[in-house]
């Protein structure tokens, strides 16, 4: 048995409280306790404590600090159970406490997967250009079961999918001038296809964006290459193998063969 002869504020962390004993062989420092459970204990000075109440106190206690960090660092933003778990985990909580905690962060609604699915695809929708398929792996990197993620995807429509992937497709559409329309299309497609748009959206997109081809700048891009394939190809070549070599490297870069010849008519050909 031991009696409590001091209570002292720790300096840093005006919240805990340092419990000193006397087992019958002088005073020394026995364990430190948060607030609630100094209150919930009623502990003071001169109280006896036996051992078992003091390993309890210990649990207690340790158990309090675990829960408080699962509830700061929740404070920051919505976590899923396998954030939570994983940051206690390397906060090295026992697995026990980790267990009991969970159990009470559930009851008190403070974890949510399905909630925090929902609010994790509402920002992105409003905030990224990733596309349903991306944004469902994410959610499952973060522990959310598959069904939930697929769920919480859904609120990506055809029409709200359609209208993203074209902005970016048109943003990187008038990057790329160098390259022709067919190739600048190809890349576009792989583009939008890793950043998680489904396959549909992706061909009904590039079916819109062939529509809006601009001819003047097809021509120009077919120039500059055309200009440099000719530089190169002169070095070793003349005549018709100039020619076909020309022919052959601007079909490669994906211009229509209607273009290469009125190209090669300025160009190349008598």
């Amino acid at each position: 048995m031991a009696k409590i002869t001091r209570i002292t504020t720790q300096k840093k962390h005006k919240d805990r409280f340092n419990i000193f004993l006397d087992d019958g062989n002088g005073e020394k420092y026995g364990f430190s306790v948060d607030e609630a459970i100094l209150v919930e204990y009623r502990l003071r000075k001169h109280l006896d404590l036996d051992d078992a109440t003091i390993i309890a106190l210990v649990q207690k206690d340790t158990l309090h600090k675990s829960y408080t960090l699962a509830i700061n660092f929740l404070s920051y933003r919505m976590r899923t159970k396998k954030e939570i778990r994983d940051y206690l985990v390397q906060k090295e909580a026992d697995e026990e406490h980790i267990a009991q905690i969970m159990d009470k962060l559930k009851a008190e609604r403070l974890i949510d997967d399905k909630q925090f699915a929902h609010s994790f695809v509402r920002t992105r929708l409003h905030t990224s250009s990733k596309g349903p398929l991306l944004v469902k792996q994410e959610l499952l990197q973060k522990g959310v079961d598959d069904p939930i993620a697929g769920e919480a995807i859904a609120m990506y429509t055809f029409d709200i999918q359609f209208e993203k992937a074209a902005k970016l497709a048109r943003k990187k559409l008038g990057s790329s001038s160098k390259k022709s329309f067919r190739q600048q299309v190809q890349q576009l497609q792989g583009t939008l296809m890793q950043k998680g748009f489904a396959s549909d959206v992706v061909r009904e997109v590039t079916a819109e964006l062939q529509e809006e081809k601009d001819d003047d700048a097809e021509w120009e891009a077919l120039v500059k290459q055309g200009e440099k394939a000719l530089r190169k190809q002169q070095q070793k070549h003349s005549g018709l193998e100039l020619e076909q070599k020309v022919k052959e490297a601007l079909y490669r870069k994906g211009f229509t063969i209607d273009l290469i010849n009125a190209f090669l008519d300025q160009n190349v050909r008598d």
